[in-house]
């Protein structure tokens, strides 16, 4: 195994999750599951007769989320530190972490947005800035699953996933 992917594999420190098991995966939910929701919300908000109940589930949801990628940023950053500069490993985990830089600060520019709305359902540029939003996750999604399915980064060497295929 070559030095930079032996490096990629091992967490740069423990607040980053043990060998084999980082916690920037399982945090990534947070904001995915929230801004999801939150459009879906603002859809039903549509077809409801009285959408102030999910105007405000979707504001709250944004800002879950929000705080969610702010977390999995955090720990995603410990991730990046790991890899080698000037790798393909580098250079795709450096767009993926734009991307969901951009997609955090879309969103919380959303939430100022609707924060000074009423009850009333959500309006058509709103719910055009979170799909677009969610477009440019579901980019960054491709490619996080590339860092970790292609190149390896944070995944336990082969060796130590044979453990779990020992009969």
């Amino acid at each position: 195994m070559s030095a930079p992917l032996h490096q990629a594999k091992r967490p740069v420190t423990a607040l980053a999750g043990p060998y084999g098991h980082p916690l920037h995966p399982i945090l990534v939910t947070v904001p995915i599951g929230a801004w999801v929701t939150s459009l879906v919300f603002d859809l039903a908000s549509h077809v409801v007769p009285d959408p102030a109940f999910l105007v405000r589930g979707s504001l709250w949801l944004i800002a879950v989320g929000v705080i969610g990628a702010l977390a999995a940023a955090l720990f995603g950053f410990l991730d990046f530190l790991a890899i080698a500069p000037g790798t393909p490993a580098f250079r795709t985990a450096l767009i993926h972490m734009a991307l969901n830089l951009l997609i955090t600060a879309a969103y919380g520019a959303a939430w100022a947005w609707r924060a000074t709305t009423g009850p009333e359902p959500v309006s058509a540029g709103p719910i055009a800035l979170s799909a677009v939003a969610l477009a440019a996750l579901g980019v960054s999604g491709f490619l996080g699953g590339k860092l970790a399915y292609r190149y390896g980064v944070r995944v336990a060497d082969e060796t130590t996933q044979a453990e779990g295929f020992r009969p």
